[in-house]
Protein backbone atom coordinates (compact mmCIF):
# COMPACT_ATOMS: atom_id res chain seq x y z
CA UNK A 1 0.00 0.00 0.00
CA UNK A 2 2.92 2.31 0.71
CA UNK A 3 4.22 1.91 -2.87
CA UNK A 4 0.79 2.79 -4.30
CA UNK A 5 0.67 6.04 -2.30
CA UNK A 6 4.16 6.89 -3.49
CA UNK A 7 3.06 6.16 -7.06
CA UNK A 8 0.12 8.55 -6.74
CA UNK A 9 2.37 11.33 -5.41
CA UNK A 10 5.00 10.82 -8.13
CA UNK A 11 4.89 13.73 -10.62
CA UNK A 12 7.89 12.85 -12.77
CA UNK A 13 5.82 12.58 -15.98
CA UNK A 14 3.68 15.65 -15.36
CA UNK A 15 5.94 17.95 -17.41
CA UNK A 16 5.61 15.75 -20.48
CA UNK A 17 1.82 15.65 -20.18
CA UNK A 18 1.65 19.44 -19.84
CA UNK A 19 3.86 19.88 -22.91
CA UNK A 20 1.68 17.53 -24.96
CA UNK A 21 -1.48 19.37 -23.88
CA UNK A 22 0.03 22.73 -24.88
CA UNK A 23 0.98 21.34 -28.30
CA UNK A 24 -2.53 19.91 -28.81
CA UNK A 25 -4.11 23.26 -27.93
CA UNK A 26 -1.80 25.13 -30.32
CA UNK A 27 -2.58 22.71 -33.15
CA UNK A 28 -6.29 23.14 -32.45
CA UNK A 29 -5.99 26.93 -32.61
CA UNK A 30 -4.10 26.72 -35.90
CA UNK A 31 -6.76 24.44 -37.39
CA UNK A 32 -9.58 26.72 -36.25
CA UNK A 33 -8.00 29.93 -37.56
CA UNK A 34 -6.23 28.44 -40.59
CA UNK A 35 -8.09 30.52 -43.19
CA UNK A 36 -7.60 33.80 -41.34
CA UNK A 37 -3.87 33.16 -40.80
CA UNK A 38 -3.39 32.17 -44.44
CA UNK A 39 -5.17 35.32 -45.65
CA UNK A 40 -3.12 37.51 -43.30
CA UNK A 41 0.19 36.01 -44.46
CA UNK A 42 -0.78 36.35 -48.12
CA UNK A 43 -1.75 40.00 -47.61
CA UNK A 44 1.55 40.70 -45.87
CA UNK A 45 3.54 39.13 -48.72
CA UNK A 46 1.53 41.06 -51.33
CA UNK A 47 2.29 44.31 -49.50
CA UNK A 48 5.98 43.44 -49.25
CA UNK A 49 6.09 42.67 -52.98
CA UNK A 50 4.38 45.98 -53.90
CA UNK A 51 6.64 48.04 -51.65
CA UNK A 52 9.78 46.26 -52.83
CA UNK A 53 9.01 47.36 -56.39
CA UNK A 54 9.13 51.01 -55.30
CA UNK A 55 12.63 50.74 -53.93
Amino acid sequence: MLNFKAFLKDESGAGVVELILIIVVLIGIVLIFKEQVTKLVNDIFKTITKEAGKV
